[in-house]
């Protein structure tokens, strides 16, 4: 009796473990088929040289400076607390500086001011919008040329007095982000990791009845906030994961949940202006660069970089998304074609070196 239950067991197992490689097996194969067919315009590389000035957001400095590598003629990378120093001995055509917060050194304006004393462009490309408006209106006015990840941060910028204010979304990183088998150990129904903002909290505290018999990973810091830790501390990976491990999650995960923080002052946030957000943050183009399936609440702009139920799937509220997580967990052929209509567009339309393009040409060095 006891080996008849064993032989069903490890025949059930099986059956299961074949039918996650065959559905894993046309995911990255027809990824592969997509990379297959993309092209992007072969231009050749601005003639500028290019002081860059990374933030610590490790998938989006290696995004920026690949691509400006690939993009013009002379890259070189430098901590804020030598900008000053290395523009003088360089002299780059412009210094770009990512974000300009959190790690900077308390004479960063300064030696900003100090840069564009010597008729060397400066550029700031703000990626916390519009969580820190606190500070980055005091940053702003330094700058020559300010980008801004959060389009309705334009308004705010430019009424601090800064003359060239630019709308430039972020991307993925593709070296990082991208399909691939992982084991055993990374797979899940449903994942999402970050940080446990308050407003995360009270939609996973919502939706904890749904997802207590499903296999769930939760991962980031914070997340005993919830009221219903005791139900789901079982998924919870606490603690900061990193970016190798948070690819392999994205890739084991059948749906991967992208909820934006909120804006609101004083709920985790230094805006306390309440400053309105529209634009999408770079999970949304990092886990379609994976090629999974993804369920995000609605921004403003998300329609104009995906197209919103063939691309990408949201939400509107928790029972939304209970409703929707249902329905692609049943729906596993819709599920891998919302993914990989997502993975296209990503590849094709949501690049760094697009963006770098952009922002060399709109600072006169194309």
């Amino acid at each position: 009796m006891r080996s008849s239950s064993r032989i069903k067991n490890y025949n059930r197992g099986r059956m299961d473990g074949y039918a996650k490689g065959k559905l894993d097996g046309w995911r990255l194969g027809v990824c592969r088929g997509i990379d297959e067919t993309i092209r992007h315009e072969s231009l050749p590389p601005s003639r500028a040289r290019i002081l860059y000035v990374p933030q610590g957001f490790e998938a989006i400095d290696h995004g920026v400076i690949a691509a400006l590598q690939s993009e013009v003629a002379e890259v070189t990378v430098v901590s804020a607390t030598e900008m000053r120093l290395q523009a003088e001995r360089c002299r780059p055509d412009a210094v770009l500086v990512m974000n300009g917060l959190h790690v900077f050194p308390p004479d960063h304006l300064e030696q900003i001011d100090a840069i564009r004393a010597m008729g060397i462009r400066t550029a700031i490309w703000f990626v916390d919008d519009p969580y820190v408006t606190d500070t980055t209106v005091k940053v702003a006015p330094h700058y020559d040329y300010v980008f801004t990840h959060e389009r309705s941060c334009l308004a705010l910028y430019l009424a601090q007095g800064c003359n060239q204010v630019h709308h430039l979304p972020l991307s993925a990183y593709a070296d990082w982000f991208k399909p691939m088998a992982v084991p055993p150990e990374y797979r899940s129904d449903i994942c999402f990791i970050g940080m446990a903002f308050w407003n995360r909290v009270e939609l996973f505290d919502a939706i904890a009845p749904y997802l207590k018999d499903k296999k769930v990973l939760i991962g980031g810091k914070l997340w005993e906030r919830m009221n219903s830790f005791s139900q789901l501390s079982q998924f919870v990976k606490d603690g900061w994961i990193e970016v190798p491990e948070t690819v392999k999650y994205y890739n084991g995960a059948k749906i991967v949940i992208n909820l934006h923080r909120t804006t609101e002052a004083g709920k985790d946030n230094l805006n306390g202006i309440n400053w309105p957000a529209e634009s999408i943050n770079p999970r949304t183009f990092e886990m379609a660069s994976c090629g999974v399936m993804q369920l995000t609440d609605v921004r403003q702009e998300l329609p104009e970089h995906f197209a919103v139920g063939s691309e990408i799937g949201i939400f509107r509220d928790a029972n939304h998304l209970v409703q929707q997580l249902e329905h692609y967990l049943t729906n596993e052929e819709e599920r891998q074609w919302v993914a990989a209509r997502g993975y296209r567009r990503v590849k094709k339309d949501h690049t760094f070196r697009d963006r770098i393009r952009r922002l060399i040409g709109t600072i006169g060095l194309a």
